[in-house]
C-alpha cells in the first residue's frame, strides 16, 4: 500500500467520527430526551398552578405509607423494582424469583460516573432511589390534601423513581428545581422534562421560582 492511500484513509477516519471525537459527541447526546418530549414538557409547565409553598407543617414520611411497598403486587418491591430497571449487569438473591438485587452497575445520571451497587449495610449508601418530586416537596404543593391511597401511589411510582449516586441524593434532600439541579448539565433537559411529567399527572402545582429555574433549562434544550 502506498504512501498516499494510507494518508488518504487516515483524513477518512478522522471525517467520518472515528476515535475520541465520536465518543465525545455521543457522551453530549446521553440522556437527551426527545424534542417532542421537551416541547410536551414547555406546554406543560405553563399550564401548572404557581403558588407559594404551603407550611411543611404536619409532614411524615409514614404518611405516604410504607416505604417501597409492593403496590403493583408482582412480588417485588418498588425499590427492587427500580434497582432491576435502572441497573445493568445485575444478579439476583436465589429463590426471590430475580425480586431482590444483590449486585449491579449503575451509570448514574446525575453525575455520569459509573458505580458498582452491592445489596449490604455498608454500600447501601453508594446507589438510592431518588423521588424526583421530594415526598416533602409534593406535601407542600398539593399533597396535604390527598387521599393516603393516592400518597401511597405517588411514593411508589416509577416515573418519580430513580436510581442515583447516594451522596447527590443526599445533597439534592428535599429540594427542587429552583434550588437543586444534577450537577451533570447534560442530564438537566431530561430531568426537568420528567419531574413537569410528574407535576401535570398529579396536579401539583409550582412555586414561582421553581417555574422559572425550570423554563429556563427547558429553554435550552
Amino acid at each position: 500500500m502506498n504512501r498516499k492511500l494510507l494518508v488518504g484513509l487516515a483524513s477518512l477516519a478522522l471525517v467520518t467520527g472515528c476515535g475520541p471525537t465520536q465518543a465525545a459527541d455521543h457522551e453530549s447526546d446521553v440522556g437527551k430526551p426527545p424534542s417532542a418530549d421537551i416541547g410536551k414538557a414547555r406546554d406543560d409547565l405553563k399550564k401548572l398552578a404557581v403558588k407559594g409553598r404551603a407550611p411543611k407543617t404536619g409532614f411524615e414520611r409514614e404518611k405516604f405509607g410504607p416505604a417501597w411497598a409492593d403496590v403493583d403486587r408482582n412480588g417485588c418491591d418498588t425499590r427492587n423494582d427500580i434497582l432491576k430497571r435502572d441497573l445493568r449487569e445485575e444478579t439476583f438473591k436465589k429463590g426471590t424469583h430475580d425480586c431482590i438485587v444483590l449486585t449491579g452497575i449503575l451509570d448514574d445520571p446525575y453525575s455520569g460516573k459509573t458505580i458498582k451497587f452491592t445489596r449490604g449495610q455498608d454500600t447501601s449508601m453508594a446507589v438510592q432511589i431518588d423521588h424526583l418530586i421530594p415526598l416533602s416537596d409534593a406535601w407542600q404543593k398539593g399533597a396535604q390534601q390527598w387521599s393516603k391511597d393516592k400518597r401511597k401511589e405517588f411514593a411508589n411510582d416509577p416515573l418519580n423513581l430513580l436510581a442515583v449516586d447516594g451522596p447527590l441524593n443526599n445533597q439534592k434532600s428535599d429540594a427542587d428545581a429552583a434550588t437543586w439541579l444534577p450537577p451533570r448539565k447534560a442530564y438537566r433537559c431530561a430531568y426537568i422534562a420528567r419531574q413537569v411529567k410528574v407535576k401535570t399527572k398529579y396536579a401539583l402545582w409550582v412555586t414561582a421560582a421553581e417555574k422559572a429555574a425550570m423554563d429556563g433549562i427547558l429553554s435550552s434544550c
